[in-house]
């Protein structure tokens, strides 16, 4: 069963060389975020995802599996919309840009002048998460086609003019 996995071989590995057992669930999860790293996937997506595959899965193995691969440094969690973890197979640090159009999460390089730093103000430093809300490219784009170029530049004479109306008031 095990063996339509394809890099199953690399999966276990993987899941060995953190002590975790590499029961089928796991191959599967695993498979599947290492499949799809740009997406930032809910346990519910992840699961809805595989129940074709596994008809006998449920949301607690898929918590639960989770939570193992998270404490074994396999996954990373993010909270960036407040409402739900999404989990990626990106462990290394990285910076996510949420789009508040669209509601997509991208990965995205920042240098961070403190990332590097293990111990700050006295406090140890375990994990950092910089995370940046905005419109994506895609819905930039978007926008302009609708709005029409007259409607983006009324747009940013309004706010130049804003923003000189509160320095002189302020």
């Amino acid at each position: 069963m095990i063996g339509i996995i394809p890099n199953s071989r690399e999966m276990r590995k993987l899941l060995t060389g953190k002590g975790l057992k590499p029961t089928y669930q796991r191959l599967m999860i695993i498979d599947y975020l290492s499949k799809h790293k740009e997406n930032h996937l809910t346990a519910e997506m992840i699961y809805n995802a595989l129940t074709d595959k596994m008809p006998m899965l449920s949301m607690t193995t898929v918590y639960n599996t989770l939570g193992s691969l998270l404490n074994a440094g396999l996954v990373s969690a993010i909270t960036i919309t407040g409402t739900e973890i999404r989990y990626g197979f990106i462990t290394k640090p990285h910076h996510h840009f949420l789009c508040r159009g669209c509601g997509s999460i991208i990965d995205i390089s920042v240098t961070c002048p403190v990332a590097e730093r293990k111990v700050i103000d006295g406090n140890r430093v375990e994990e950092i998460h910089g995370y940046f809300k905005g419109l994506c490219k895609k819905c930039l784009r978007k926008r302009r086609k609708q709005k029409g170029p007259s409607s983006c530049l009324n747009s940013i004479r309004r706010n130049k003019h804003e923003r000189a109306s509160r320095k002189s008031t302020g």
